[in-house]
């Protein structure tokens, strides 16, 4: 024979009769285990049933410790042998051979009410096979009363108990031996099964196989695998945190087959090798909530809480205490070690902390080291922002703005200086001012105003300042800013800066001291107009003709130095002035003849350091003296125009001598000289001629256009005495000619920005000799543009003149906003010979304006459109070109960037895409990087510049601009599952459709439609107590749900579950996203099934209303002692429906329910008994409900196919009772109207039968009275004449005809009277002697057929009736 092969110790298990609940050896009748061997194999094909079926302790599926002593194991003293025996196999987890500790002490303890904290109540003992130090610890909702030492399991009193409020506490114990399993290495053997089979040879060869690994078998499979002894080796890495912590490995023992009846049979046989994952501290603190951002007030008191940061132990099994620490030698704040509370620990001003935030370095670290001997610890940045208070008063700072100190003293008095008279607006110069308050925002803003006695003549700008600005003092009166007429010149005003949001401590005062300066605002004046001078003739050079005439100018310094000048220039050959005293002398004697000339006339002219002049007007008389000399009357110095048309000039002489004689008479003639022969003379007259007009221009330059004749004057005397006079002809010049440009064009250029620079010169020339006539003045003809230019003469030497070409000095051409960049301009040269024609020459003047770099670029446009890309572009691909501006025509523009933030969903998320977009100088931005994440970072903004690298003048920078770049989503992440960590229990019973039975849930990483995740049960299996998998379609169904950022797929039945299968469901749920290319990702879920031997029976002592009544009362004091859900099944009388209405009301009902755990276990009644015992108050509340039984509910186990043959057996019967149904109907109908048929017939003889007179009338309704006029129910008439006759009738018919008999409507009859019967029905009559027409006509038949009976002669009688009280007038 060949056997199966078992794993050794089943027979002797089954044979051990332990002692232990029912539904406890139900429990283990699946696991196959070594009796006293050393290891740790736990089969069970249903673990977690087995977890809450009584078993004293059991492998926890999360931790490698026994599950913990429960308190209700005392009430099991007989069983905790077996308890601890099972303890033995059951505690093993995956550590490399290492054994679990187990508890050796008594679980059931008292402690009194009036014992005092801090007492010792008992010790916590458990062993270790392998000798490890091991760590004791409490648990559950009411371990807050006791203190447990984790070193020596003493156990102390923490809280104070109370009896009355607390009978009963309950907690769980818990060791652990600190070993390691989640660091467990690579091909280490885990474990070792054997499988023993009696047969010999290659039959009992036992070979391994893992057939499944649970969970995510797909991705576990190769987690571990067998050798061919049975020793279970690790394959892959163990994580507690990251993957799976319990593993069910499904292990299959094959035979090597041999001969069975002839025929190779192969058997073998499977067991579950159930593995629990230890944490262990390999993985650093985490701190949650970062980035960590607060704010504190400056000067807050010390102590004052900031923010607090909080870090948890990632190794979750761990959890170990967390020390915060601060990093660095900061003295502000200080970090509380347990809290991590962040508190100030110094005074703290805000003025004084750069950039107005502090950073502090927070590190938290593990109290224990690592499992590699090294501190786990993590640090992070927090930032504390220092919030400002009105703390400062603004102060006033001598220095130009923004290169200005203010950690310096501030300064109160300050100086400055402007011209008297100055337009208003025009601010003091030599004044820098700058106003300062340390404080932020409105704390900082503060008012200027002006005071003192002259703080009406000025003003201060601006009015009110945010934290700092330049301060100016502008003249807003300035006809009272008299240099001449203010005291020392100068004046004082008080600035005041006022903090008007302070209270005290508000203002700051500055006082200034603004000096004048004088103006050339006065011309030289003399106290006269005109002065009458007079001087000796022939007097000496030198000789002092006035010294009492002088000018006054009330303006100082140059502008009232005075010098002195005589005009015209014809003058000085006379008289001359002293420059500085204004003293008029005699210039040359000789001139002086009272002859030839006796008044001068003269200009005296004074003139200041800046060119304004006053004159006076002086009139000299020459005093004759006398003189033997025969002599010529008068000077012959003649002034005449230019181009006058005839010159005379007429000599006088005197003579002495008797004019009557020859000695006195005088002839005139013309001494030949340079200029004699433009002359002619009267020699008796002495009228002296021109010969034509005189042009000055033909007259040398050197003589200054005087022209000298020589006239000899003698007498006719002998010798003749003659004399000789000089006639100087002065010719005046006359402006006849106009001046000439030397160029008739000219073109210049200039750099912009520069005011008051020369652009050019021009000359011009003018032919005339005197200063008055080529004297030449340049000026601009009035054209575009030419009022941003100045032109200023300058005298080269006579007659030759230059124009200096200027910008004028209060405009800087701006080459960039100019529309115009080449100004035309007319420039005008000309003279005057004040009155006369005015000669004008033009050139053309083109000015260029050249550009200078001095205007910064901007970016285009401001701010930056927003860049939309999607995630995961190429490396180096092009996602953008930037724009920027110059409006300087030579530039170089360099794209700059200054930093990146990174976001995701509007949070700041670090550093994450600093590299992830690149910025090229030309502004083309690229993507830098291949891991580009939407689901990381949706938006990064990037702070740039431009930059010109051609300025030349100015700032070289844009402003700092913005860029977004919103990161576009693309479905690259597929559903994730969320791990299941609930059993979900089915009671296909009770399990209508529709209910939901489990529950998955998932989420997306991407956003949109990409998002949306559908669910769908794509494999349903059923793995049946006995191992065999059964593939089942269409039982469930599931519901897909949105909650926030999770996706529920809530499963539901969609079948009427199989009531009779015990196991588990697997199903396999998919998840599919909403994208274009949709992902998909799936998970399996296990939903254990609650079979009808777990249903327990509870009898009650009430009736059906009050265990319906309370119901809920029932369930709630239920779950209080067992700790379940309660689902009833249905709640039913125990008595017959044979049971007196007296005893229904104390009848017994038997609720029937099952207890199910949320682990998919459930209890037999046993252990509900137990638990119920267990909780008095729980069992006080039931016996008062009328509880009084629990026990089994006997559950016939149902054939499948006897039911469906009944069903089809009731189906084919009922159609035949329906068919049955119908043909009596159909026959029914049918006699029916057979009888009416044969009533209308006998009618039809009745209607003429009559003992007497007829009946007159319609028949009356409800009666069988009728006439010939027909039956009115039916509605027509009666022929008699029509054969009605009757056809054999059967038994029946006869029956339903004497019926009409019984309709007793009549008058009574006499007694004597002998009853007519038609077959076995009497006819009566009436005393009117009517006859029943029905009965008669009957009767009649009887006589023509039988001739036996014939009626009775009633002459009394009139009519004849008949009643039939089974007939109406519906059935006729």
């Amino acid at each position: 024979m060949i056997e199966q092969p078992i794993y050794s110790g089943r027979q002797s298990l089954r044979n051990s009769k332990l002692c232990c609940p029912p539904q406890n050896q139900a429990a283990i009748q699946g696991f196959h285990v070594t009796p006293g061997a050393a290891s740790n194999l736990v089969v069970a094909y249903n673990y977690k049933k087995l977890l809450t079926k009584g078993v004293g302790a059991a492998v926890s599926p999360q931790t490698n410790h026994p599950l913990p002593c429960c308190v209700w194991w005392s009430l099991w003293p007989n069983r905790m042998v077996w308890l601890t025996w099972m303890l033995l196999f059951m505690s093993h987890t995956l550590a490399s051979g290492n054994t679990a500790p187990q508890f050796k002490m008594n679980t059931t303890f008292s402690v009194a009410e009036d014992t005092p904290l801090g007492a010792w109540l008992f010790q916590l003992v458990a062993v270790d096979a392998d000798g490890d130090q091991l760590t004791y610890g409490m648990t559950g909702a009411e371990a807050y009363y006791f203190s447990v030492n984790s070193d020596t399991g003493n156990v102390t009193l923490k809280q104070t108990v109370d009896y009355e409020k607390t009978k009963l506490i309950r907690v769980e114990a818990t060791v652990d031996d600190q070993k390691n399993a989640q660091n467990t290495t690579i091909d280490s053997s885990i474990y070792t099964v054997l499988a023993k089979d009696e047969d010999t040879g290659s039959a009992g060869q036992v070979s391994y196989t893992i057939e499944e690994v649970i969970p995510n078998n797909e991705t576990n499979y190769q987690l571990f695998y067998i050798l061919f002894n049975g020793s279970v080796v690790l394959n892959g890495s163990l994580s507690y945190n990251n993957k799976s912590s319990f593993y069910r490995i499904k292990i299959s023992a094959r035979d090597g087959g041999g001969l069975w009846d002839g025929v190779i049979v192969y058997q073998k046989n499977t067991a579950y090798l159930s593995i629990t994952v230890v944490d262990v501290a390999d993985l650093d603190p985490q701190f949650l909530g970062e980035p960590y951002v607060g704010s504190v007030p400056e000067n807050s008191p010390l102590g004052t809480p900031v923010l607090t940061v909080l870090a948890i132990d990632r190794d979750k099994a761990v959890d170990d205490v967390i020390v915060y620490s601060s990093v660095g030698a900061h003295n502000m704040f200080t970090v509380n070690s347990t809290t991590g509370i962040i508190a100030l620990s110094g005074n703290l001003d805000r003025e004084g902390v750069p950039g107005e935030e502090v950073q502090l370095q927070v590190v938290a670290r593990e109290k224990k080291l690592n499992i590699y001997q090294q501190v786990a610890q993590v640090s992070t940045t927090v930032t504390i922002q220092v919030t400002d208070l009105n703390d400062n008063t603004p102060q006033f700072y001598w220095c130009e703005y923004p290169a200005c100190n203010f950690t310096d003293f501030p300064v109160s008095n300050f100086s400055g200086q402007i011209e008297e008279h100055a337009s208003p607006r025009t601010p003091v110069t030599n004044l820098s001012i700058v106003a300062y308050d340390p404080d932020k925002g409105l704390n900082g803003t503060f008012q200027l105003s002006l005071h003192g006695p002259d703080a009406f003549a000025f003003s201060v700008t601006p009015q009110q300042i945010v934290n700092v600005g330049t301060v100016q003092v502008l003249v807003s009166n300035s006809s009272v800013l008299d240099y001449e007429k203010i005291p020392n010149h100068s004046v004082t005003v008080e600035i005041v800066a006022n903090d008007t949001r302070k209270t005290t401590d508000c203002c700051s005062f500055a006082m200034v001291t603004i000096r004048l300066l004088d103006i050339n605002d006065h011309r030289p004046e003399f106290n006269q107009s005109e002065y009458k001078l007079h001087v000796l003739e022939e007097s000496p050079p030198g000789t002092i003709v006035s010294s009492g005439i002088t000018a006054t100018d009330p303006d100082s310094g140059i502008y009232g130095e005075i010098t002195y000048q005589l005009l015209p220039d014809s003058i000085l050959f006379t008289f001359t002035v002293n420059a500085s005293s204004g003293t008029v002398l005699v210039a040359n004697g000789s001139k002086l003849e009272w002859g030839s000339r006796s008044v001068y006339y003269a200009t005296l002219q004074a003139v200041d350091g800046d060119g304004l002049s006053g004159s006076t007007q002086l009139e000299i008389t020459v005093v004759d003296i006398n003189n033997n000399a025969p002599v010529v009357s008068g000077s012959y110095n003649v002034f005449i125009p230019e181009g006058q048309d005839t010159v005379r000039v007429q000599i006088q002489a005197t003579d002495k001598d008797d004019p009557e004689t020859n000695n006195g008479r005088l002839m005139f003639e013309i001494v030949p000289g340079s200029f004699s022969r433009n002359f002619t003379i009267d020699p008796k007259t002495g009228e002296l001629i021109s010969r034509g007009p005189l042009d000055r221009e033909a007259i040398p330059k050197e003589l200054g256009g005087n022209m000298m004749v020589t006239v000899l004057v003698h007498d006719l005397g002998i010798p003749q005495l003659n004399t000789t006079v000089n006639v100087t002809i002065n010719v005046e010049d006359k402006n006849d000619n106009a001046p000439r440009f030397n160029s008739s064009q000219y073109v210049f250029s200039v750099q912009e920005g520069l005011p008051g620079i020369s652009v050019g010169t021009v000359e011009a020339t003018d032919t005339d000799q005197t200063e008055i006539n080529y004297r030449i003045s340049f000026r601009i003809e009035s054209n575009t543009g030419s009022n941003n230019f100045l032109i200023l003469s300058s005298r080269l030497r006579a007659g030759w003149y230059q124009g200096n070409l200027r910008l004028d000095p209060d405009i800087a051409l701006d080459y960039d906003r100019l529309q115009q960049k080449l100004f035309h301009l007319t420039v005008q040269a000309e003279n005057s010979d004040f009155g006369g024609a005015v000669d004008i020459a033009t050139a053309l003047v083109q000015v260029q304006v050249l550009d200078v770099n001095d205007e910064p670029p901007a970016i285009v446009p401001s701010p930056p459109n927003d860049i939309r890309v999607l995630e995961n572009l190429t490396l180096h691909e092009w996602v953008a070109t930037l724009q920027a501006t110059d409006m300087d025509t030579k530039h170089l523009l360099v794209f700059q960037e200054l930093g990146v933030t990174c976001f995701n969903r509007s949070v700041n998320v670090g550093n994450v895409c600093h590299d992830w977009f690149r910025l090229e100088p030309n502004g083309s931005l690229v993507a830098n990087s291949s891991e580009i994440d939407y689901e990381v970072c949706d938006q990064v903004e990037l702070k740039l510049r431009v930059k010109d690298k051609f300025t030349q003048v100015g700032d070289p920078y844009s402003g700092n601009e913005t860029l977004r770049i919103i990161i576009g989503d693309v479905n690259d992440n597929p559903p994730v599952f969320l791990p299941i960590t609930n059993a979900f229990v089915v009671i296909p019973e009770i399990s209508a459709v529709n209910l939901q039975v489990a529950e998955v849930r998932a989420a997306d990483a991407d956003s949109g439609e990409n998002r949306v995740i559908t669910f769908a049960i794509s494999n349903v299996v059923f793995i049946s107590d006995n191992g065999q998998v059964q593939v089942l379609e269409n039982l469930f169904k599931v519901l897909t749900m949105a909650e926030k950022d999770l996706y529920l797929g809530n499963i539901l039945v969609a079948s009427n579950l199989d009531t009779s299968l015990k196991g588990q469901y697997q199903l396999k749920v998919e998840a599919k996203d909403g994208g274009k290319s949709p992902l998909s990702s799936s998970t399996s879920l296990d939903i254990f099934t609650v079979d009808k031997s777990y249903r327990v029976g509870l009898q009650f002592d009430t009736g059906l209303p009050e265990v319906q009544a309370n119901l809920g009362q029932i369930k709630v004091a239920l779950t209080m002692a067992t700790k379940s859900t309660i689902h009833v099944v249905t709640i039913k009388s125990l008595e017959n429906s044979s049971t007196s209405k007296s005893n229904r009301a104390t009848r017994k009902m038997l609720m029937e329910a099952y207890f199910v755990y949320s682990n998919g276990s459930a209890l037999m009644y046993e252990t509900v008994i137990t638990l119920i015992q267990s909780n008095t108050e729980a069992l006080s509340q039931l016996l008062s409900l009328g509880l009084s039984i629990i026990g089994p509910v006997d559950v016939p186990e149902t054939n499948t196919e006897k039911e469906l043959f009944g069903v089809i057996a009731g189906l084919a019967g009922a159609v035949l009772l329906i068919l049955f149904i119908m043909i009596i109907t159909l026959m029914s109908i049918r006699k029916s109207y057979v009888r009416k048929l044969k009533a209308l017939k006998a009618l039809k003889v009745a209607s003429n039968f009559s003992v007497s007179a007829p009946q007159q009338g319609p028949a009356i309704p409800g009666t069988n009275k009728y006439n010939t006029e027909g039956n009115p129910v039916l509605g027509f008439s009666l022929d008699p004449s029509a054969p009605l006759d009757f056809e054999d009738t059967t038994s029946y018919d006869a029956v339903s005809l004497n019926s009409l008999d019984e309709n007793t409507v009549d008058a009574p009859v006499n007694s004597s009277d002998t009853p007519i019967k038609l077959g076995r029905t009497e006819a009566r009559w009436r005393e009117d002697g009517w006859e029943e027409p029905l009965k008669a006509a009957l009767e009649n038949r009887s006589q023509d057929s039988d001739d036996k009976l014939q009626p009775p002669a009633l002459p009394s009688q009139k009519y004849l009736s008949f009643d039939n009280p089974s007939l109406d007038t519906t059935d006729l």
